[in-house]
């Protein structure tokens, strides 16, 4: 896969929807994995965690709003975004869905052009540099649609995968990333690659980011990884 191919985790327990719902965001590009309940979803957002969960309330055992309830409650998944999928279209339902931690909330029957800019939007929010937005750190600036960086109005020249460090690490300044959580979110979880080749390519960023001069904005914390600012 993409290295920055968002991923998106869709928990339908009807077959028939769940597929319609996967093919349509493989079609737009996104990295799709699937759940037919609660229990399963749960499970696989702690093997592999989505940048967004799509989740229909009604499902046998342990229902919609009890996992969002759960993921919202635990400090290492509370900030990933839940559009929640319902038949409940009344405004007790919605606001329930809501106050228990849900980011959007969509009434079925539903579009599926509607969905897919529900949840492009919600993406925007956490990971702004996969729908080609343009990202700015005190005097850095990234164009994710054009693939140029500039730093005090001066262009610089970086690699792929700099460029994909550097799209981390503004998407949230001041967040410290594990050389293990860029592995994943840089190079792609299903790519072996030795947790040494990122302390390489974070000094070639570093390198690159004050080509023109200027301090150095990567900061490294010791024995936990990196982070801009």
């Amino acid at each position: 896969m993409a290295a920055d191919q968002p991923t998106v985790l869709v928990v339908e327990d009807e077959l028939a929807q769940r597929e319609v719902l996967a093919y349509n965001l493989e079609a737009e590009g996104f990295r799709v994995l699937k759940a037919e309940n609660g229990e399963e979803a749960l499970l696989l957002v702690e093997e592999d965690a989505p940048d967004i969960i799509v989740l229909d309330w009604m499902m046998p055992n342990l229902s919609g709003i009890e996992v969002c309830r759960r993921l919202k409650t635990r400090p290492e998944t509370r900030g990933i975004p839940i559009i929640m999928l319902s038949a409940r279209s009344e405004e007790v339902d919605k606001v329930r869905g809501l106050e228990t931690g849900a980011d959007d909330y969509v009434v079925k029957p539903y579009s599926v052009i509607e969905l897919m800019a529900r949840v492009r939007s919600q993406l925007r929010r956490v990971r702004p540099s996969t729908v080609g937005l343009r990202l700015e750190f005190e005097d850095i600036v990234l164009d994710a649609e054009t693939h140029k960086v500039s730093r005090s109005e001066q262009p610089l020249k970086l690699g792929p995968t700099e460029f994909r460090l550097l799209s981390t690490f503004m998407e949230k300044p001041g967040r410290v990333w594990s050389r293990e959580q860029l592995l994943d979110r840089v190079w792609g979880r299903d790519i072996y690659v030795d947790t040494r080749t990122v302390d390489v390519h974070i000094g070639r960023l570093r390198k690159a980011l004050t080509q023109h001069g200027g301090e150095d904005p990567v900061r490294t914390v010791r024995g936990a990884g990196y982070a801009l600012g």
